[in-house]
């Protein structure tokens, strides 16, 4: 039976004082938070069995997985579009305490159907793709470990579908926090088990009165 484990790391803390929605947008960095995350993720991973590297194109996937791969010396990281942030028509739209786009009407219209959702791209398109990169990097590291650095929507979207549920969701609602590790058992080609680990959960800061959007 060929099995590994496949394990999705979401990106640290992105430095994003004016609370804006950066979606796929470019030159969104680690904040020093977001850099100590990284660093406690690379000590948290360094024993593992990782074999294969594989990583969002965005710079804070690749900036999270930096300290990462030099645990893992001589693996080499392989950049996956597959496993990029999900597209979001309000990506560059502010949404922080003290502003939101939300009272935009021109904003509303896209939010008309979540189901899909009508703000960007379909659930199911997402699930689908990572899927498949999820597979690709067992098949890689059959026998052993893989970790890939992907964002919260993404890796939230492959949970749900590997656990029978609902993709139709609330944001709020999902357990998938800053430089957290969700890990997919994989045997013979079918995702088995599910777990999740938060090892920098003190490090998250509150949201509570501040301008600060969970980057995704």
């Amino acid at each position: 039976m060929a099995r590994a484990t496949v394990h999705l790391l979401r990106h640290g803390l992105v430095h994003n004082p004016d609370g804006i929605l950066y979606g796929r947008l470019p030159d969104f960095h680690l904040s020093e938070v977001g850099q100590k995350m990284a660093e406690r993720m690379a000590e948290y991973t360094a024993d593992f069995d990782i074999v294969h590297l594989r990583c969002s194109p965005l710079e804070r996937a690749r900036e999270t997985m930096e300290p990462v791969s030099r645990n893992h010396e001589g693996v080499e990281v392989v950049i996956d579009d597959r496993v990029i942030e999900a597209s979001n028509k309000l990506q560059g739209r502010v949404f922080s305490a003290s502003a939101s786009s939300f009272a935009d009407p021109r904003v509303w219209w896209h939010l008309r159907n979540p189901l899909r959702p009508s703000w960007g791209e379909p659930y199911q398109e997402i699930v689908a793709r990572m899927h498949e990169a999820i597979l690709d990097a067992a098949a890689q590291a059959e026998g052993h470990e893989a970790l890939i650095v992907s964002h919260q929507l993404p890796i939230w979207m492959a949970r749900l579908a590997a656990e029978g549920r609902a993709l139709v969701h609330d944001p709020r609602k999902r357990e998938c926090s800053l430089a957290s590790l969700t890990s997919f058992a994989v045997e013979d080609g079918r995702i088995t088990q599910v777990s999740y680990a938060d090892p920098c959960a003190d490090l998250v800061p509150a949201k509570k009165g501040k301008k600060f959007v969970a980057g995704a």
